[in-house]
C-alpha cells in the first residue's frame, strides 16, 4: 500500500493524540459511565421494590 506524506501522523502528534484521549477516557467517559451505571442500577432496585417485593424489612 502506498502511503501519502499528509498520511502519516509524526510522533509528537501521534503522543498528543494519546494525551488527549487519555484524558478524555479517564476525566469525562468514565466518571459520566460509571454515574450512568449506578444510577441505573439504583432504578432498576427502586423500581423493583415499588412494583413486585415492597420496602425492606417489612415481610
Amino acid at each position: 500500500m502506498d502511503q501519502h506524506e499528509s498520511d502519516i501522523v509524526q510522533e509528537p502528534e501521534k503522543r498528543s493524540y494519546e494525551w488527549r484521549a487519555f484524558f478524555f477516557i479517564a476525566v469525562f467517559l468514565f466518571p459520566i459511565l460509571s454515574v450512568m451505571l449506578i444510577g441505573g442500577y439504583g432504578f432498576v432496585i427502586w423500581m423493583s421494590q415499588v412494583f413486585f417485593f415492597g420496602p425492606p424489612g417489612h415481610g
